[in-house]
């Protein structure tokens, strides 16, 4: 895909798309229609993520609600026993980084996480779908997280989650990762071994075994941590 992308950008009029990603601007700063200028820079051999980065670069980055912090749902009574473990930790309450990473718009499996990581007593950090790999680790360095989970459901998990990681680690962030979304168990496999503590996948439907679990990461780095 990279490669094909190259190539078409080698073949068109650069002059022309930049003309045309000008023409695009002035209508988005002026208020203008953009059906024409967005038609003309596609027929100048525009990619979509040249018009997207132009148009974000007038209007911003919209972000919708995630609907956790207002989430009415509380289930303590249910995770009861995951929320006193959580409470043994010596480090304090788990600081919990959910994100969705590339263009899937799904965001209702994330959001019950993060939900269900609140209410076991965790500090949770979402900030909504359709991140890139930067966003990610500058929040979870930003925000100093304990563990990191990894929500995808568009197929790219192979190409973004073993990106994100290596990355992760290149900042000196040593949190463990956890991957949920619709991932064969080749696929799963593969994702342990590029670094992923663990993966999750529909068929994993006990709320209290993952969040149990993801506070089993936390715990056995905060000893790592005090061993060293």
């Amino acid at each position: 895909m990279v490669a094909d992308v190259t190539a078409w950008r080698g073949e068109r009029d650069d002059d022309a798309v930049a003309k045309a990603l000008w023409a695009l601007r002035q209508a988005a700063e002026s208020g203008a229609n953009l059906v024409d200028p967005s038609i003309e820079l596609a027929r100048a051999g525009g990619t979509t993520g040249e018009w997207a980065a132009e148009l974000r670069s007038v209007f911003g980055e919209f972000r919708a609600p995630t609907g956790v912090g207002a989430a009415v749902g509380r289930r303590p009574g249910e995770l009861a026993a995951v929320a006193e473990y959580v409470r043994t930790i010596p480090v304090g309450p788990p600081r919990f980084l959910v994100a969705k990473p590339g263009l899937d718009g799904h965001s209702n499996g994330a959001e019950q996480i993060a939900v269900a990581a609140r209410d076991a007593g965790m500090e949770v950090v979402y900030s909504g779908i359709r991140l890139t790999p930067e966003q990610i680790i500058a929040s979870a360095r930003d925000e100093d997280v304990d563990v990191i989970g990894l929500s995808i459901l568009s197929g790219s998990h192979l190409e973004l989650v073993p990106e994100v990681v290596r990355r992760l680690r290149d900042e000196q962030v040593d949190a463990p990762v956890v991957a949920g979304g619709i991932i064969p168990p080749a696929d799963a496999k593969r994702l342990r071994e590029a670094g992923v503590d663990g993966v999750y996948t529909p068929k994993d439907f006990d709320i209290n075994k993952i969040m149990g679990e993801i506070v089993d990461l936390v715990a056995r780095r905060a000893s790592a941590h005090a061993a060293a």
